[in-house]
């Protein structure tokens, strides 16, 4: 599986949601799914179906 890239565009209460590099949508994902601690700004890889803070 190829790694995907994201940004965290926004929080709101328990839900964040991720712009990925190159496209126009958000993802929409429960902060539970992320890793501790993540905030707006952060650059995330998702691979092997986990998400990692980079």
């Amino acid at each position: 599986m190829e790694a995907k890239y994201y940004t965290v565009a926004r929080i709101e209460g328990e839900y964040a949601y991720l712009s990925r590099e190159g496209e126009s949508e958000e993802l929409f994902i429960a902060l539970a799914l992320l890793p501790f601690g993540v905030d707006v700004g952060d650059r995330l890889v998702y691979e092997d179906f986990t998400f990692s803070v980079i």
